[in-house]
């Protein structure tokens, strides 16, 4: 049973575990994010966090005790450089691990540990629970084709209004064109006793 166990040996000897949280710190603080199993990373979350405590007072002491853990200079530099300043007002949580996918090989549980202070996909300007404004783009080509639209729609109740002329001007043809074939039955039937008035004149001469 393991009553009261916080350390977990990850299944190695001391020094060789001890080996194994110095370079994932060297790592972690060389790259600010690193790649491991879910259990790796749990393990080197509670090893460096006090470390990084230290580094918030850069005196001779903390950087002897830091030293100790990590064994570089190189990053020891930027433990007390780069990392302190982003830090500093920060009181705890240094840390952030986000699961991802199980591994192909073994199908064991991976996940990333970072630095929350050197992220660069999540945005910590905003605070929490507050939405994003949104803006919307229109393209040229909408606002092209949505002008001959309008100016269609504009044209159609002028045409619309210009129909009951058009229909009005049929109706007056259509009833001046019975006015005008009895105006040419009228001529025929006037013209038609005028030559006979005259075949007949003619005949009386010739008797």
């Amino acid at each position: 049973m393991r009553h009261g166990v916080k350390l977990n040996p990850l299944g190695r000897k001391k020094a060789h575990r001890k080996a194994l949280m110095r370079n994932f710190t060297r790592q972690l603080v060389e790259h600010k994010r690193i790649i491991t199993t879910l259990a790796k990373a749990k393990a080197l979350r509670v090893h460096v966090e006090p470390i990084l405590t230290k580094c918030k007072k850069d005196t001779t002491h903390n950087r002897r005790v830091v030293f100790s853990y990590v064994q570089d200079k190189e990053t020891i530099k930027e433990m007390f450089g780069v990392i302190s300043q982003k830090i500093a007002d920060r009181p705890g949580g240094y840390t952030r691990i986000i699961k991802l996918d199980q591994r192909r090989g073994d199908n064991a549980d991976m996940a990333m540990i970072e630095l929350v202070d050197f992220n660069d996909v999540y945005d910590t300007s905003t605070e929490v629970g507050t939405k994003k404004k949104r803006t919307r783009r229109t393209r040229k080509k909408k606002t092209e084709t949505a002008a001959p639209a309008a100016e269609a729609v504009a044209e159609a109740p002028v045409a619309e209004a210009a129909a009951p002329e058009a229909v009005a001007e049929v109706t007056e043809e259509a009833t001046e064109a019975p006015v005008v074939e009895e105006a040419i039955a009228e001529a025929t039937t006037e013209e038609a006793p005028a030559e006979e008035s005259k075949d007949e004149t003619e005949d009386e001469k010739e008797a």
